[in-house]
């Protein structure tokens, strides 16, 4: 024998039907507090804050950064010590 129930209700019907807790406050106080460290991160990741951390630890980093692009490109035949 074979039995299909069918039920129409919402998911809030369904948790109180049951007896579950309603976590719409919790979880709307965790998106609220998510959204403000996302908003407040979001300068962290900015093109120049990134650059300006990347490149504070070494000041030759740019020229590194350079050369490792030139020589990607097969642009680098020539080191710096066969440079004339």
């Amino acid at each position: 024998m074979k039995v299909n129930v069918e039920i129409d209700c919402t998911p809030l019907e369904a948790r109180q039907f049951f007896g579950l807790p309603d976590v719409s406050p919790m979880q709307t106080a965790v998106m609220d507090k998510l959204q403000q460290q996302m908003t407040s991160n979001i300068d962290k990741i900015s093109p120049e804050s990134l650059m300006q951390s990347w490149f504070t630890f070494d000041p030759k980093l740019a020229e590194r950064f350079q050369d490792m692009f030139v020589a990607m490109a097969g642009l680098g035949g020539m080191g710096k010590k066969d440079k004339k």
